[in-house]
């Protein structure tokens, strides 16, 4: 039996996932690379030192994402590693329902889509870990954002769902939230403690390899979020009304 681990990574074509890819790969995994921009994937996989698998997947289409994401795992067999990571941000202070709507359906919709397909195969074959890239927006509430922090608070809760229940499962199955502060991304939201893609990679590996059932990025994001539960609602509107 070959012991080449595998890899699959949903949102790999640019930012985070795509970090993610390109440090999977040097660590020796196979990659299999998801997104809507299959043309950035191809480029990306000719540049990785491990066999790519390539498969354009639209998150927010249910039916052919959940078809994509069994055929690209199908041609690469057993699958260590599953990191759903794709995700989109607006500022919509004006509350445009085609903003609110789109975020909702890949960020909450997409995500448990995904985390589903990956479950199940988990399951099936016995083993496997889940990432689910978060936000440190999951804790608290912002006007101008709304959409984009409820989803991701969505994203949190959802993935410690999924981790208790596979503490009853017949499956070696580990759960893993990431929820990252500012990274160097088009969704970077601002510039406080920002690090770059390939150190938010880093630190994603890290709590894989510790199968961590949460991990902040950076760590010191960790301080922040204590913060933000012990801030008075108050503080909080005036802060990020």
């Amino acid at each position: 039996m070959s012991d080449t681990k595998r890899a699959v990574v949903v949102g790999a074509s640019s930012g985070i996932g795509e970090a993610l890819a390109r440090r999977l790969a040097a660590d020796g995994y196979e990659v299999g690379l998801c997104a809507r921009r299959r043309d950035r994937l191809v480029d990306i996989g000719d540049d990785l030192p491990t066999k790519a698998y390539v498969a354009r997947i639209d998150v927010t289409d249910t039916e052919d994402a959940r078809e994509g994401f069994s055929e690209l795992t199908d041609a690469m067999g057993s699958v260590d590693l599953v990191v759903v990571n794709a995700g989109v941000g607006y500022e919509n202070r004006e509350l445009d329902p085609e903003q609110e709507h789109a975020t909702v359906a890949t960020n909450a919709l997409g995500y448990t889509t995904m985390a589903v397909a990956a479950m199940r195969l988990f399951e099936e074959q016995g083993h496997g870990h889940l990432v689910g890239i978060s936000s440190l927006a999951a804790h608290f509430p912002n006007g101008a954002t709304a959409a984009y922090n409820a989803s991701k608070a969505f994203v949190t809760r959802y993935t410690d769902g999924l981790r208790y229940r596979a503490r009853g499962l017949d499956a070696d199955v580990a759960v893993t939230v990431i929820e990252p502060g500012f990274v160097d991304t088009d969704l970077a939201g601002g510039d406080l403690w920002k690090c770059s893609p390939e150190t938010a990679a880093d630190h994603i590996i890290r709590a894989v390899r510790k199968e961590k059932r949460h991990a902040y990025v950076t760590r010191r994001w960790r301080v922040v979020a204590w913060l933000f539960a012990l801030m008075p609602d108050a503080l909080a509107r005036r802060l990020f009304g």
